[in-house]
C-alpha cells in the first residue's frame, strides 16, 4: 500500500462527509474520520490512483483554481448551447476532432477527459496515449492545434501543474 495514496484517499473521503454532513460535531468527525481509514485501508492495497498527484503548495492552490476554471467553462458551454437550442439560425457543425495533450499521468489525462465531456456539446469518446478523439456540436478548427487550442489547452494548464 502506498502511503501517499492512502492518505490523500482518506482526507478526501473525510472532507466529503463532513461537507455531506454539514455538522463539525465531535461524533460526526470521529464516525467520519474512523470511516474514511477503513475505508481507505480496505480499498487502497493497490491502490494506484493517487500517486501522480503532486503535493506541492502550487499543485493545490492550481487544484482549487481548476474548480473555479471548470464551473466558469461549464457556465459558458451550457449558455453556448442553450443559445443554439433556442436559435435555430446559430450553426450546428457536429462532428469529431483529435486533440493532442500534453498531459503525461493517466489520472491527468482521465481528468481532461472528463471535464471536457461534462461540459455540454463536447463528449470525449476515446484517449489514445496522447490523442483525445472529441465529438463537438460546432467542429470550427479544421487541424489538430486549432482544435486542441479551443477545447483542450483551458484545463490542461491546470492539470499540467496538479498531475504534470
Amino acid at each position: 500500500m502506498r502511503i501517499k495514496s492512502f492518505l490523500i484517499l482518506t482526507i478526501t473521503l473525510f472532507t466529503i462527509w463532513v461537507i455531506l454532513n454539514g455538522k463539525l460535531t465531535p461524533e460526526v468527525l470521529l464516525t467520519g474520520g474512523l470511516v474514511a481509514i477503513v475505508v481507505s485501508l480496505l480499498f487502497c492495497r493497490t491502490c494506484e490512483v493517487f500517486t501522480e498527484i503532486r503535493l506541492t503548495p502550487k499543485a493545490v492552490l492550481y487544484s482549487v483554481l481548476y474548480v473555479f476554471v471548470f464551473m466558469r467553462e461549464l457556465v459558458k458551454s451550457n449558455l453556448d448551447v442553450a443559445g443554439r437550442v433556442v436559435s435555430p439560425k446559430l450553426p450546428i457543425n457536429p462532428g469529431f476532432v483529435e486533440v493532442k495533450t500534453k498531459l503525461h499521468s493517466k489520472i491527468g489525462r482521465m481528468i481532461l477527459a472528463n471535464s471536457i465531456t461534462l461540459t455540454p456539446g463536447t463528449l470525449t469518446v476515446e484517449i489514445n496515449d496522447d490523442r483525445l478523439f472529441i465529438h463537438w456540436i460546432d467542429v470550427q478548427g479544421g487541424n489538430i492545434e486549432k482544435d486542441t487550442e479551443m477545447i483542450v489547452q483551458t484545463f490542461e494548464k491546470y492539470l499540467e501543474v496538479i498531475y504534470g
